[in-house]
């Protein structure tokens, strides 16, 4: 069983930074593949990046590469989302999940835990 608060979000201007956190609890995190995703308003929920158990293997979306960072530290349990140069349209809800497999998914299908999500608005 793994357990996951999402934090960080919050309002910052277009070409801001903001870093988010994911915290894990339970034993399982350290073998998780974990993942980032958002849902805008109105939208489906889309998939933003991943990282394998071990982090040595990331993946992203091709509307974040270059921007945005998925790193984690299975010491503290965390997963990190650093997101730059940050536009109106990554406006959403983002949201970490966690497998169970050590690999990483692109489909929500591919996903054991969810976060409640945490609020990332950029606007001027």
């Amino acid at each position: 069983q793994v357990q996951l608060v999402e934090s960080g979000g919050g309002l910052v201007q277009p070409g801001g930074s903001l870093r988010l956190s994911c915290a894990a609890s339970g034993r399982a995190f350290s073998s998780s593949g974990m993942g980032w995703f958002r849902q805008a308003p109105g939208k489906v929920r889309e998939f933003v990046a991943a990282t394998s158990w071990h982090g040595r293997f990331t993946d992203y979306a091709d509307s974040v590469k270059g921007r945005f960072t998925i790193s984690r530290d299975n010491a503290k349990n965390t997963v990190y989302l650093q997101m730059n140069s940050l536009k109106p349209e990554d406006t959403a809800v983002y949201y970490c999940a966690a497998a169970q497999s050590g690999s990483y998914d692109y489909n929500e299908g591919g996903y054991d835990y969810w976060g409640q999500g945490t609020q990332v608005t950029v606007s001027s």
